[in-house]
């Protein structure tokens, strides 16, 4: 199982998630570094935790659909690998934000409008990743999404029949709190109906504990960001 860090990114600089309430977000304070800039940060992890692959939440793009693209060619200038959330809504947005290198486009329900386009997305490029955006449990549309059910287990089969092979499944209301995640049993019941899915987990995570569990569940990756800016865990808690 992977740890993947994650950049949250909002007016350019990262700032630390706080349950999905985007207006709350502040530029990190982390032991790792005094400094918010991306690459900064990024550098930060890699030096503490031989970290090399990031996922970065670009909320300018998911907000305003700005996404900060210099921020992603200072990252892939720099070796990084990274899976970023862009509020890619069309196919043209995905190619325009693949074409920068080496990154692996993340379409979130949140800003996906149907079915239909994400099918459409997964078409026009390669290593698409879907992230089922939930918040409390429920599944969090765009305002003018169409055609996505409101059942989550109906969901994972409308983006199963979408061609996609990778999903983030994601409360935002875990988002650094510490809660240690609210999401096993929807992630059990993926790993058991779609075994060769690529199952990535996220939100709330607090300690080598947590890690532990996601893994014997079958999650093959785990998004974490504030309990590596704390110190609640330490680069021999990413052994797998």
């Amino acid at each position: 199982m992977k740890v993947l860090p994650v950049l949250d990114v909002k007016n350019g600089l990262v700032v630390r998630g706080v349950a999905g309430r985007r207006d709350q977000y502040h530029p990190i304070v982390s032991q790792l570094t005094s400094s918010s800039d991306p690459l900064a940060v990024a550098l930060s992890i890699r030096n503490s935790f031989g970290l090399n692959q990031l996922y970065l939440a670009d909320l300018d793009g998911i907000l305003k659909q700005k996404p900060n693209y210099e921020r992603y060619r200072q990252l892939i200038a720099n070796d990084f690998e990274l899976l970023i959330d862009a509020g890619v809504r069309q196919p043209l947005e995905a190619v325009q934000v693949q074409v920068e290198g080496r990154i692996h486009v993340v379409v979130g329900l949140e800003t996906c409008r149907s079915p239909a386009d994400l099918a459409r997305i997964v078409s026009s490029v390669s290593n698409v990743t879907f992230s089922l955006d939930l918040q409390n449990g429920v599944p969090r549309f765009s305002a003018d999404s169409s055609g996505w059910s409101h059942d989550l287990e109906e969901i994972i089969h409308q983006v199963v029949q979408a061609n996609v092979t990778s999903i983030i499944v994601l409360d935002l209301s875990d988002v650094g709190m510490g809660t240690g995640g609210s999401t096993d049993s929807l992630c059990q019941s993926i790993r058991q109906q779609f075994p060769k899915m690529q199952l990535i987990a996220g939100g709330g995570v607090r300690s080598r504990d947590d890690l532990n569990r996601l893994n014997h569940l079958g999650v093959d990756a785990v998004l974490v960001a504030s309990a590596l800016h704390d110190g609640r865990l330490v680069r021999s808690d990413l052994q797998f």
